[in-house]
């Protein structure tokens, strides 16, 4: 039993789409025997390009079901199948995705046409959907429009299955695809990582955690890991069964996330920010023995950002501005900034011009009231010594809305 699927996103960054058209024909080898075709509201902007492409307008989905309201229809109607696509992986990645934000985690064995007919049409000029099936005289009605793609996607298969007189080919990469190997193994358990900064979780099979950090790329460190050759990675390669991560937002958030978890990131910061004959300039730090650095970075690159960024500040020019604007502020104050993720702010709540304590808040929650800041505060119970760096760098990136502590 097969699943044929074709899904239009929104066009939004990647992974960050949404859903705006979904089709689902399930074959049971001979004929269609049920079928699901519906726009989805994405509650979110469609890209021009997308508009274009598709024909779908804002105005179209702003009656459609959310995803939430089909999401039972398309586990009905895929349940106990083998999905089947034209590039499945985008396909299956949305479904997972979309599924995912409703806490739930969906998984099917899926089949791609593609390397099914680069390996039963070897002599095909392109293999994309629409000049593949154009070669073969499969008619494709309401091109990037999902059920139409869909639908000449089932054609395909049909004709791939039809040449595959003995489902060998069609067998053999079903179990490839599916197959418990490392590179599968390392496909499933990165598949879902989103690029984006956050802490990474490598766990075993009894849920222990062997290897856990701050990144800035949860997506790329977790694939480098698993194809590192260097030796010391070998126990996290064999061992690891899953990943669990957390967004974090800035770096600063990441570390005091990690502390309050009794975790430590380990970082070196050998460059730094100099000031000397009226001229700022960005330097290994022990090649300035005798200057001591206004701000320290992990790499020369991000010094060198840094120096651009204050020569472009007229306000920076003298010496005395810039220091004044790296000064944490003295008394009760809260820092105002980005969260994790889109709809959430931080703050950080410093009591005597010292961090005491930080949380995360919803766009829409008033956090005036010490009430507010009680339920929502993480107490800090560490030192945040080596966190000045961090706040500074914030400073002159402005990253940061400083407002009066709540007096009641």
């Amino acid at each position: 039993m097969y699943a044929v699927i074709d899904i239009e996103s929104n066009g939004a960054g990647y992974r960050q789409e949404s859903i705006i058209e979904i089709a689902i024909y399930r074959y049971d080898g001979h004929r269609i025997v049920d079928q699901f075709i519906s726009l989805v509201n994405p509650e979110s902007d469609i890209t021009p390009f997308v508009q274009k492409l598709t024909k779908i307008s804002p105005k179209m989905v702003k009656t459609a079901p959310k995803f939430h309201e089909i999401a039972k229809r398309v586990v009905e109607i895929t349940q106990n199948t083998t999905l089947v696509g034209h590039n499945i992986e985008f396909d299956y990645r949305m479904l997972r995705q979309e599924f995912r934000r409703l806490g739930y985690e969906f998984k099917i064995n899926t089949l791609d046409t593609i390397p099914l007919a680069q390996k039963l049409i070897p002599s095909a000029e392109s293999y994309s959907l629409g000049k593949l099936v154009k070669s073969l005289g499969i008619p494709l009605v309401d091109q990037h429009r999902a059920s139409g793609d869909a639908r000449a996607t089932l054609e395909l298969f049909k004709l791939l299955m039809i040449k595959d007189k003995n489902s060998e080919i069609i067998q053999q990469h079903h179990e490839e695809l599916n197959a418990k190997t490392y590179l599968n193994k390392v496909r499933d358990l990165t598949q879902d990582l989103p690029a984006e900064k956050g802490i990474l979780y490598f766990q075993d099979k009894d849920g222990k955690i062997i290897l856990s950090d701050f990144v800035e790329d949860l997506n790329k460190f977790s694939k480098n890991i698993f194809y590192a050759k260097a030796k010391k990675w070998a126990k996290v390669q064999q061992e690891t069964e899953q990943i669990f991560y957390e967004l974090t937002g800035s770096s600063l958030l990441a570390k005091l996330i990690m502390r309050s978890k009794g975790l430590k990131k380990r970082e070196t910061l050998p460059f730094g920010l100099f000031y000397k004959n009226h001229n700022y300039f960005a330097d290994k730090i022990g090649n300035q023995p005798s200057i001591k650095p206004l701000l320290k970075f992990t790499s020369f690159t991000q010094g060198s950002k840094a120096v651009s960024f204050i020569r472009s500040q007229e306000s920076l020019q003298n010496i005395d501005d810039l220091k004044a604007k790296l000064s944490i502020p003295k008394g009760d104050k809260l820092w105002l900034s980005g969260g994790r993720v889109r709809g959430e702010k931080s703050f950080l709540l410093f009591q005597d011009g010292k961090l005491a304590a930080y949380g995360f808040f919803e766009l829409f929650t008033q956090i005036e009231t010490l009430s507010r800041l009680a339920a929502l505060r993480i107490e800090i119970d560490f030192s945040t010594a080596d966190l000045q760096n961090d706040l500074r760098l914030g400073l002159l990136r402005g990253d940061f809305e400083i407002i009066p502590y709540p007096e009641k």
